[in-house]
Protein backbone atom coordinates (compact mmCIF):
# COMPACT_ATOMS: atom_id res chain seq x y z
CA UNK A 1 0.00 0.00 0.00
CA UNK A 2 0.93 3.81 -0.61
CA UNK A 3 1.61 6.36 1.92
CA UNK A 4 2.08 10.34 1.31
CA UNK A 5 4.55 12.13 3.52
CA UNK A 6 4.35 16.12 2.39
CA UNK A 7 7.16 18.52 4.52
CA UNK A 8 5.49 21.02 6.29
CA UNK A 9 8.85 22.53 7.33
CA UNK A 10 12.67 22.27 6.44
CA UNK A 11 14.44 25.09 7.77
CA UNK A 12 16.50 25.16 11.08
CA UNK A 13 15.52 26.25 14.59
CA UNK A 14 15.25 29.98 13.29
CA UNK A 15 13.48 29.48 10.18
CA UNK A 16 14.68 30.90 6.73
CA UNK A 17 14.04 34.04 6.06
CA UNK A 18 16.00 34.28 9.80
CA UNK A 19 14.58 37.71 11.48
CA UNK A 20 16.74 41.02 10.24
CA UNK A 21 18.99 38.59 7.85
CA UNK A 22 19.97 40.80 4.57
CA UNK A 23 21.48 37.54 3.16
CA UNK A 24 20.82 36.80 -0.61
CA UNK A 25 18.91 33.48 0.79
CA UNK A 26 16.83 35.77 3.29
CA UNK A 27 15.77 37.88 0.79
CA UNK A 28 15.18 35.28 -2.47
CA UNK A 29 11.86 35.44 -4.24
CA UNK A 30 12.32 31.87 -4.75
CA UNK A 31 9.22 30.29 -2.45
CA UNK A 32 12.20 27.66 -2.45
CA UNK A 33 14.46 29.03 0.27
CA UNK A 34 11.48 29.86 2.74
CA UNK A 35 11.02 27.70 5.23
CA UNK A 36 9.12 26.75 8.20
CA UNK A 37 10.48 25.13 11.31
CA UNK A 38 10.99 21.66 10.86
CA UNK A 39 7.79 18.83 10.43
CA UNK A 40 5.98 16.26 8.57
CA UNK A 41 2.91 14.72 7.48
CA UNK A 42 1.89 11.30 7.24
CA UNK A 43 -1.04 10.12 5.55
CA UNK A 44 -1.63 6.47 4.83
CA UNK A 45 -4.59 3.63 5.44
CA UNK A 46 -7.16 6.79 6.19
CA UNK A 47 -5.05 7.98 9.32
CA UNK A 48 -2.73 11.65 9.73
CA UNK A 49 -0.10 11.58 11.24
CA UNK A 50 1.72 15.23 12.22
CA UNK A 51 5.79 14.65 12.92
CA UNK A 52 6.87 17.59 15.44
CA UNK A 53 5.08 20.85 15.77
CA UNK A 54 6.92 23.83 16.21
CA UNK A 55 6.53 27.37 16.50
CA UNK A 56 5.42 27.88 13.15
CA UNK A 57 2.45 25.34 13.07
CA UNK A 58 -0.55 27.36 12.48
CA UNK A 59 1.02 28.94 9.26
CA UNK A 60 1.90 25.09 8.00
CA UNK A 61 -1.79 23.95 8.83
CA UNK A 62 -3.28 27.00 7.21
CA UNK A 63 -1.13 26.87 3.86
CA UNK A 64 -1.31 23.47 3.57
CA UNK A 65 -4.47 22.36 4.11
CA UNK A 66 -4.12 20.27 7.87
CA UNK A 67 -7.34 20.16 8.94
CA UNK A 68 -7.29 16.86 10.72
CA UNK A 69 -4.53 15.08 12.57
CA UNK A 70 -5.63 11.75 14.13
CA UNK A 71 -1.82 11.45 15.78
CA UNK A 72 1.29 13.54 17.07
CA UNK A 73 4.64 11.88 16.86
CA UNK A 74 7.57 13.70 18.90
CA UNK A 75 11.01 13.21 17.63
CA UNK A 76 12.38 15.37 20.86
CA UNK A 77 11.81 18.07 22.88
CA UNK A 78 13.49 21.36 21.57
CA UNK A 79 11.93 24.55 21.16
CA UNK A 80 11.77 24.39 17.26
CA UNK A 81 9.87 20.54 17.16
CA UNK A 82 7.14 20.90 19.93
CA UNK A 83 6.70 25.34 20.35
CA UNK A 84 3.20 24.94 18.54
CA UNK A 85 1.69 21.90 20.67
CA UNK A 86 -1.08 24.29 22.32
CA UNK A 87 -2.32 24.91 18.89
CA UNK A 88 -3.63 20.90 19.08
CA UNK A 89 -6.40 22.51 21.33
CA UNK A 90 -8.89 22.66 18.21
CA UNK A 91 -8.26 19.33 17.38
CA UNK A 92 -9.51 18.04 21.16
CA UNK A 93 -12.41 20.48 20.61
CA UNK A 94 -13.46 18.95 16.91
CA UNK A 95 -12.84 15.34 18.01
CA UNK A 96 -14.17 15.74 21.51
CA UNK A 97 -11.33 13.59 23.16
CA UNK A 98 -7.21 13.91 23.55
CA UNK A 99 -5.15 14.01 20.95
CA UNK A 100 -2.79 10.69 21.23
CA UNK A 101 1.09 10.96 21.01
CA UNK A 102 3.55 8.86 20.92
CA UNK A 103 7.55 10.02 22.17
CA UNK A 104 10.13 8.55 24.17
CA UNK A 105 10.23 8.31 28.16
CA UNK A 106 12.63 11.43 28.05
CA UNK A 107 10.24 13.54 26.02
CA UNK A 108 7.42 12.47 28.23
CA UNK A 109 9.05 13.69 31.02
CA UNK A 110 10.36 17.06 29.16
CA UNK A 111 6.47 17.60 28.21
CA UNK A 112 5.34 17.16 31.79
CA UNK A 113 8.10 19.96 33.58
CA UNK A 114 7.49 22.71 30.53
CA UNK A 115 3.55 21.83 29.73
CA UNK A 116 2.76 20.63 33.27
CA UNK A 117 -0.86 22.10 32.58
CA UNK A 118 -1.62 19.88 30.01
CA UNK A 119 -1.78 17.60 33.17
CA UNK A 120 -4.47 19.35 34.85
CA UNK A 121 -8.02 19.72 34.79
CA UNK A 122 -8.07 23.27 33.35
CA UNK A 123 -9.08 24.05 29.93
CA UNK A 124 -6.13 22.95 27.46
CA UNK A 125 -4.37 20.84 24.61
CA UNK A 126 -5.04 17.05 25.82
CA UNK A 127 -3.07 14.23 25.12
CA UNK A 128 -3.34 10.48 25.05
CA UNK A 129 0.74 9.29 25.62
CA UNK A 130 2.27 6.24 24.57
CA UNK A 131 5.31 6.49 25.46
CA UNK A 132 8.24 4.57 23.53
CA UNK A 133 10.28 2.42 26.31
CA UNK A 134 12.83 0.69 24.43
CA UNK A 135 15.61 2.19 22.44
CA UNK A 136 14.59 0.99 18.91
CA UNK A 137 11.67 -1.99 17.55
CA UNK A 138 8.18 -1.24 16.51
CA UNK A 139 4.90 -0.01 17.98
CA UNK A 140 1.65 -0.15 17.02
CA UNK A 141 0.10 3.61 17.14
CA UNK A 142 -4.05 4.05 16.21
CA UNK A 143 -3.46 0.31 14.70
CA UNK A 144 -0.02 1.37 12.54
CA UNK A 145 2.72 -0.15 12.83
CA UNK A 146 5.40 2.35 13.27
CA UNK A 147 9.54 1.56 13.60
CA UNK A 148 11.59 3.53 15.39
CA UNK A 149 15.07 3.89 16.52
CA UNK A 150 17.33 6.75 19.11
CA UNK A 151 20.09 8.82 18.51
CA UNK A 152 21.14 11.71 20.19
CA UNK A 153 22.40 15.92 19.90
CA UNK A 154 24.12 17.49 22.42
CA UNK A 155 23.11 15.16 25.02
CA UNK A 156 19.30 15.32 24.06
CA UNK A 157 17.70 11.54 22.81
CA UNK A 158 15.77 12.18 19.94
CA UNK A 159 13.73 9.55 17.89
CA UNK A 160 13.47 8.61 14.28
CA UNK A 161 10.54 6.83 12.97
CA UNK A 162 9.60 4.97 10.27
CA UNK A 163 6.98 3.77 7.86
CA UNK A 164 7.45 0.78 5.60
CA UNK A 165 10.34 1.77 3.54
CA UNK A 166 10.61 5.40 4.91
CA UNK A 167 12.01 6.95 7.64
CA UNK A 168 12.30 10.44 9.28
CA UNK A 169 15.82 11.10 11.06
CA UNK A 170 15.95 14.73 12.34
CA UNK A 171 18.17 16.32 13.97
CA UNK A 172 21.06 13.11 14.49
CA UNK A 173 24.61 13.63 15.19
CA UNK A 174 25.70 10.60 17.44
CA UNK A 175 24.16 7.88 17.25
CA UNK A 176 25.39 3.91 17.71
CA UNK A 177 26.06 1.28 14.83
CA UNK A 178 22.46 -0.31 16.02
CA UNK A 179 21.28 3.18 14.14
CA UNK A 180 21.83 0.84 10.73
CA UNK A 181 19.99 -2.28 11.50
CA UNK A 182 16.74 -0.62 12.75
CA UNK A 183 16.59 1.29 9.22
CA UNK A 184 17.71 -1.66 7.00
CA UNK A 185 15.59 -1.47 3.60
CA UNK A 186 14.78 1.60 3.93
CA UNK A 187 13.98 3.02 0.50
CA UNK A 188 13.09 6.46 0.69
CA UNK A 189 14.81 8.83 3.45
CA UNK A 190 13.99 12.12 5.25
CA UNK A 191 17.37 13.50 7.35
CA UNK A 192 18.87 16.73 8.83
CA UNK A 193 21.80 18.16 7.35
CA UNK A 194 22.60 21.99 8.87
CA UNK A 195 25.05 23.32 6.14
CA UNK A 196 27.27 22.14 3.76
CA UNK A 197 30.16 22.08 6.60
CA UNK A 198 30.37 20.70 9.72
CA UNK A 199 28.08 21.48 12.76
CA UNK A 200 28.57 20.61 16.60
CA UNK A 201 24.64 19.69 16.53
CA UNK A 202 24.32 18.51 13.13
CA UNK A 203 25.61 16.67 10.35
CA UNK A 204 27.02 17.99 7.38
CA UNK A 205 26.32 17.52 3.70
CA UNK A 206 28.88 14.74 3.50
CA UNK A 207 28.20 13.29 6.48
CA UNK A 208 24.50 13.17 6.06
CA UNK A 209 25.40 11.71 2.26
CA UNK A 210 27.68 9.32 3.92
CA UNK A 211 24.56 7.63 6.61
CA UNK A 212 22.23 7.71 3.82
CA UNK A 213 25.06 5.41 1.61
CA UNK A 214 25.12 3.28 4.66
CA UNK A 215 21.72 2.45 4.25
CA UNK A 216 21.53 1.88 0.58
CA UNK A 217 18.42 4.28 -0.01
CA UNK A 218 17.21 4.72 -3.59
CA UNK A 219 16.37 8.50 -2.46
CA UNK A 220 17.11 11.00 0.35
CA UNK A 221 16.10 14.10 1.28
CA UNK A 222 17.73 16.97 3.48
CA UNK A 223 15.57 19.30 6.27
CA UNK A 224 16.16 21.20 8.65
CA UNK A 225 18.46 23.63 6.51
CA UNK A 226 19.96 26.80 7.58
CA UNK A 227 20.02 30.01 5.48
CA UNK A 228 23.42 29.21 4.15
CA UNK A 229 22.91 28.57 0.48
CA UNK A 230 20.27 28.75 -2.10
CA UNK A 231 17.90 26.03 -2.67
CA UNK A 232 19.55 25.55 -6.25
CA UNK A 233 23.36 26.05 -5.17
CA UNK A 234 22.57 23.43 -2.63
CA UNK A 235 21.62 20.34 -4.90
CA UNK A 236 24.41 21.03 -7.16
CA UNK A 237 26.67 20.12 -4.26
CA UNK A 238 24.46 16.37 -3.70
CA UNK A 239 24.49 13.43 -5.70
CA UNK A 240 21.56 12.74 -7.94
CA UNK A 241 19.99 10.42 -5.36
CA UNK A 242 20.09 13.43 -2.42
CA UNK A 243 18.46 16.47 -3.06
CA UNK A 244 17.26 19.91 -0.41
CA UNK A 245 13.57 19.31 0.58
CA UNK A 246 11.23 22.03 0.12
CA UNK A 247 7.75 23.15 2.42
CA UNK A 248 5.32 21.02 0.66
CA UNK A 249 7.10 18.41 -1.30
CA UNK A 250 5.27 15.52 -0.88
CA UNK A 251 6.92 12.08 -1.50
CA UNK A 252 5.42 8.81 -1.84
CA UNK A 253 6.13 5.41 -0.37
CA UNK A 254 5.25 1.65 0.13
CA UNK A 255 4.19 0.22 3.67
CA UNK A 256 2.62 -2.79 4.87
CA UNK A 257 -0.95 -2.46 6.47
Amino acid sequence: MKGVFTFLGTGGSTGVPVIGCKCEVCTSKNPKNRRYRPSGLIELNNRVFLIDIGPDFRFQALEFGVDRIDGLLLTHTHFDHIAGIDETRIFNIREGKPLPCLLSQESFEEIQLRYYYFFKKEVSAKFDFTILEKEHGSRKFLQTDIGYVSFSQNGMKITGYRWGDFAYISDIKKFDESIFEGLKGVKKLVISALRPEESPFHLSFNEAVDFIDRIGVEQAWLTHLGHFLDHEAMNVLLPLHVKVGFDGLKIEFTWKK
